[in-house]
């Protein structure tokens, strides 16, 4: 065989090994999303990681085991695709299709700080690992994922002496993953302190364009925990770490106070006797805080948290702790009416409190406003809570996914041309 029918052999066989099967085609004019942007939502909620990816991206499967935050996931997105039941129980025949990327913001209980440290072993955050036996079953078929992000606590970094990270890269690395990892805090983007872990895995093959590379750590994105636990890695997990490189965050122009209902549908302010109560839960620290805020005369708004603490007896007691740095607190959804958070809002010697609306949660976590929340207060809340922030998916994917996915379905799409201009030269006239 000549030089230059291997090399057209070598190209067809490129692209019918990426080809998708036309059943699973899906006419142009149904979607606006661009070829090769196509993924898996795995424990995806209410689906925010898709509201994050934004209309560019196609998804495949979308996967919860909670009927509730299914039912907000379909009515914002719909069913297709979507499947309701435990990761355990979903089998690879189930996954259509070869996603060029995967999102698993995985349960966080066992690794948060709240939680019991039971971590990856825990009945929750273990689900991990029935979730991974699905990636390296794709793998073995030829259909893994081009690009895999796990998200969650950063509290994974240090959960069991920092062996839960470790098994985690480990077990990305087994399967011939590259991977890094960055730390991004909402606040960046919105007005709420969140700070999340993301894992960023990309498939041996796939080609990485070098700006997204760095030589080392930057302070920006990789704290020192996560620098220590780069620090503890070895073997092949050491050899396949990357520092991925990101531009820095644009400044954010958007208060707490600025996402402030005065009217909102789901809760109702508090009377004088009940912020008076809250007021008498307070510290002098924090009540020094209110007085300073009166002071300004301006519209002031505090986030609010109820904490169990130590007085000056050494017994506990439930203090409110409050924040006027025009920073929400980390939504959060821990059992018992502690996780929701109160606001007070101050100008000049009026002093309102209520809890936060859900619309306002939502806005915290840069929902939309067409969003479609549960009339449930409490079941929107565990939703957004439990979600991860819409802005910090989208500048992931525009700076590192879509490239990273876009460059090597550009490398695919490149050897179609070139085998479809081959296959249209007279054969007399092709080079040997």
């Amino acid at each position: 065989m000549s030089g230059g029918l291997k090399a057209l052999d070598t190209i067809a066989d490129i692209v019918l090994a990426y080809r998708p099967e036309q059943k699973n085609a899906r006419p142009k004019s149904e979607s606006t999303a661009v070829a090769g942007l196509t993924f898996y939502e795995f424990f995806c909620g209410g689906g925010m990681a898709r509201a994050g990816l934004g209309e560019r991206w196609k998804c495949l499967f979308a996967n919860d085991f909670d009927f509730k935050k299914s039912a907000s996931y379909e009515a914002n997105w719909g069913k297709k695709g979507l499947v309701t039941k435990d990761v355990s129980k979903v089998e690879a025949e189930e996954l259509p299709g070869t996603p060029g990327l995967v999102w698993a913001s995985f349960p966080c209980q066992d690794l948060s700080l709240a939680g019991m440290g039971a971590g990856l072993k825990g009945d929750r955050s273990g689900t991990f690992w029935p979730f991974w036996q699905l990636m390296k079953t794709l793998r073995s078929e030829g259909r893994g994922p081009k690009v895999i992000v796990l998200e969650n606590v950063c509290g994974t970094l240090t959960s069991h002496g920092g062996k839960d990270f470790t098994a985690i890269a480990d077990a990305l690395a087994d399967q011939g993953y590259r991977f890094g990892a960055v730390v991004i805090d909402a606040v960046e983007f919105l007005p709420q302190s969140r700070p999340r872990l993301f894992i960023i895995a990309v498939a041996d093959g796939v080609a990485v364009p070098p700006n997204l590379l760095g030589a080392d750590a930057s302070l920006l994105w990789h704290p020192k925990a996560l620098q220590v636990a780069h620090l503890r890695l070895q073997g092949k997990s050491k050899a396949q770490w990357v520092w991925w490189r990101l531009p820095a965050p644009p400044v954010r122009n958007t208060r707490f106070a600025d996402l402030i209902e005065e009217n909102p549908a789901s809760v109702s302010w508090h009377s004088a006797a009940e912020t008076g109560k809250l007021l008498d839960m307070m510290s002098d620290l924090n009540l020094d805080k209110v007085v300073a805020a009166k002071k300004t005369g301006q519209l002031l708004v505090g986030g609010v948290y109820k904490r169990t603490r130590l007085d000056d007896d050494d017994e506990k007691v439930q203090r409110a702790e409050i924040r006027f740095d025009d920073i929400a607190g980390c939504l959060r959804t821990a059992s018992g009416g502690s996780s929701r958070q109160s606001i007070v809002v101050i100008k000049g010697d009026s002093v309102r409190s209520r809890l936060l609306s859900i619309r306002e949660a939502a806005r915290l976590m840069g929902l939309p406003e067409e969003y479609k929340l549960p009339k449930s207060y409490n079941e929107a809340y565990h939703l957004i809570g439990d979600g991860v922030a819409v802005p910090v998916v989208r500048y992931l994917a525009e700076h590192l996914l879509e490239p990273i996915v876009m460059d090597s379905h550009g490398k695919i799409a490149t050897a179609q041309t070139a085998l479809d201009t081959v296959r249209k030269t007279p054969r007399s006239k092709r080079a040997n």
